[in-house]
């Protein structure tokens, strides 16, 4: 089995690419080691103990360094854990009851019903158009409100902690927003 590995815009991040499906559906974010017990695959990458994050999308593992830590070092243990998993077909849940489930909390943020429209064109662009792209980079962004001009996103896996992120947001992200629709005045991370 062969294991591809790509740079992402995030210096601490990289993608891995283990081609074949990783989520049939959605995505998933382990951003601490207690996120990581959900997941065998994700406990273990974090076990090697230079690992503040891990990412599940669709076709890739993106997993995230922490400071200082040499990619070149911790790189061969990272496949080696992948290769193990993906080669045994391991689950990469374990499984579990619907009372070990979480949802992540609320936002603060609820959505106006009169902004129902705006708020619906604004979930489309970013499922057609924001979110492929930065699946590409090995992360994710997800909606989280909208408020007065204002789109919440949530930035995942490789975005969550790029300095390039908030380049992506204003530069990107807000003016196609902005473009396409003129009621987005700004948007911003949380």
């Amino acid at each position: 089995m062969l294991i591809e590995t790509e740079l992402t815009p995030n210096p601490a991040t990289l993608k891995f690419l283990p081609n074949r499906t990783v989520m049939a559906a959605g995505t998933r974010d382990f951003a601490t080691p207690e996120d990581a017990e959900a997941s065998p695959l994700a406990d273990a990458l974090f076990g090697l103990g230079d690992v503040t994050g891990v990412f599940f999308g669709s076709d890739f593992v993106s997993v995230t360094a922490a400071a200082g830590t040499d990619w070149s070092a911790l790189k061969p243990d990272v496949l080696g854990i992948l290769l193990d998993h993906f080669s045994a077909d391991m689950p990469l849940f374990r499984p579990g009851s619907a009372g070990e489930i979480t949802v992540a909390s609320d936002t603060g943020f609820a959505d106006d019903p009169a902004d129902a429209d705006i708020v619906a064109q604004i979930k489309d662009l970013i499922e057609t158009r924001i979110r492929p792209a930065v699946a590409n980079d090995g992360g994710d962004i997800v909606y989280r409100g909208f408020e007065k001009g204002k789109v919440y996103l949530a930035m995942q896996g490789a975005c969550a902690g790029c300095p390039s992120s908030s380049a992506t947001l204003k530069n990107g992200i807000e003016q196609l927003l902005r473009y396409y629709v003129p009621e987005v005045t700004e948007v911003r991370a949380i």
